[in-house]
């Protein structure tokens, strides 16, 4: 028999995690060969991002490890959480790394240098660019397949090192005609604020699923579709969505007519939670069915009324 759904996007997510781990030892030899000839400051800013991406590679495989185990007797919920404290040591990683390279542009401009054979500096890293981009196509697959967000950390940091890739080949060309020593160091000034913006990005989505935020207005509303086009459903409440990894944790309340039996609730309830979960795969789905027209005192509003739009 062929492999599971789960258990397809838990092999994806493996092998994009383990390509990213091998891409970095690539690069970091390559990149240190480059930055030994050159000199330039801006192939070092690559060669230290490329050092940083091993250790973040490193942790994103034990994160993605360890959030792929089943639930347990301790971790009932899973254990999603550790993607997403995963992408935050990713985070400070890189945020380290560009500070380091901020420090080394400033004293670049501050005493200028001349490069050494920047041709060789631009051929490694046209290599090292072509082999980044072949694994953010494989990592970006696995993200769109299971929603990981450690690999979608890892992803945007190579794509990232795609794009200083590419302006550290046009300052070695533009150098390689003009000999304008200072152009080295600005560009790796570039490169340090840019990878301290993309940390921004890459913390706030942890953060978000440490903090339990809510799915996205379009995907609740989404919910609310499914479950109010059920014909003998006559309303929800208390809708309440969260993420922990590549899992959606969904859970409502299921307003049903009163003179229903509990056999026939528990059915209703039933297609409600596959048509939901046929919506959100791999999603958790957990549905709590009360009678319609209960006065409000008598619904379980264990949130803000906000939460119910």
């Amino acid at each position: 028999m062929g492999a599971t759904p789960s258990a397809r996007a838990d092999r994806r997510q493996r092998q994009a995690a383990a390509a990213a781990v091998l891409l970095s030892i690539t690069l970091v030899t390559l990149k240190l060969a480059a930055w030994a000839v050159t000199g330039s400051v801006s192939v070092l800013s690559t060669l230290l991002d490329s050092f940083v991406d091993v250790a973040a590679a490193v942790v994103t495989v034990y994160s993605v490890h360890h959030a792929l185990r089943p639930p347990d007797p301790s971790h009932r919920f899973g254990h999603g959480k550790a993607e997403a404290l995963g992408a935050l040591a990713q985070g400070a990683f890189i945020a380290g790394s560009a500070l380091f390279i901020a420090i080394q542009a400033i004293d670049r401009l501050i005493e200028p240098r001349p490069l050494v054979a920047p041709e060789f500096g631009i051929a490694i890293i046209a290599v090292s660019l072509v082999l980044t981009l072949l694994v953010v196509v494989v990592q970006r697959r696995a993200v769109r397949l299971t929603g990981s967000q450690a690999i979608h950390a890892s992803s945007i940091n190579h794509m990232g090192d795609v794009l200083t890739n590419l302006a550290v080949i046009v300052t070695l060309s533009v150098y390689s005609w003009t000999r304008i020593v200072w152009i080295d160091p600005a560009m790796a000034a570039c490169i340090a604020a840019f990878l301290l913006y993309s940390v921004v990005g890459i913390s706030r989505r942890a953060l978000d699923t440490l903090m339990d935020r809510e799915l996205p207005a379009a995907d609740r509303a989404r919910i609310r579709d499914i479950v109010c086009n059920h014909p003998r459903v006559q309303g929800m409440h208390d809708l309440r969505t969260r993420r922990a990894g590549a899992t959606c944790f969904i859970e409502l309340h299921l307003e049903l007519d009163g003179s229903l039996t509990l056999d026939a609730a528990h059915d209703i309830a039933d297609e409600v939670e596959q048509a939901i979960a046929a919506a959100f795969p791999g999603a958790a789905v957990l549905v709590h069915q009360e009678p319609a027209g209960l006065d409000d005192e008598r619904l379980d509003h264990r949130v803000g009324s906000a939460a119910n739009h």
